[in-house]
C-alpha cells in the first residue's frame, strides 16, 4: 500500500504553535520535492510551502512567510511543518504532495502522484 500520510502533533506553549508531519509508506521521499497545501471550504486549496529534494530550495507563500517552517528529513520519510503564531486564518485542510522535481513550486499542477488525505487544523481566537 502506498500513500502520503498528514498528521498533526506536538502543540506548542499555549497551543500557539503546532507541527504537522508528512510521512510516506510505501515509498521513499528522495526522489520528490514536497508541498504543503492547505483548503478552506468554498475556497481554492492554496500552496503554502514546498522544499525541493535536497532540503536548500525552499518557498512560503506571504500569508505564512515568517511563521510557518517547512525542513525534511530523508531518513525518516518525513517532511515537517512548523506552525507558529497561529491565527484564526490558519483553520483549514492541511494536505502534502510529492512532485517528480528537484526544486519545487507551491501551484498545483507540480504535484501530480501522491497527496495526503487532509488533517483539520482548527485555531480559535
Amino acid at each position: 500500500d502506498v500513500q502520503l500520510q498528514a498528521v498533526w502533533g506536538r502543540l506548542g506553549a499555549a497551543w500557539g504553535s503546532l507541527r504537522l508531519s508528512c510521512a510516506t509508506s510505501g515509498f521513499t521521499l528522495d526522489p520528490y520535492a514536497i508541498g504543503w497545501f492547505r483548503q478552506v471550504p468554498g475556497k481554492e486549496r492554496e500552496g503554502i510551502s514546498c522544499i525541493g529534494q535536497n532540503g536548500r530550495d525552499i518557498t512560503y507563500a506571504d500569508s505564512v512567510k515568517g511563521r510557518f517552517t517547512i525542513s525534511r528529513d530523508n531518513f525518516k520519510n518525513t517532511v515537517y511543518l512548523q506552525m507558529n503564531s497561529l491565527e484564526p486564518e490558519d483553520t483549514a485542510d492541511y494536505y502534502c504532495a510529492t512532485a517528480p522535481t528537484i526544486g519545487c513550486g507551491l501551484g498545483r499542477h507540480y504535484y501530480i502522484e501522491y497527496w495526503s488525505h487532509g488533517t483539520l487544523v482548527t485555531v480559535s481566537s
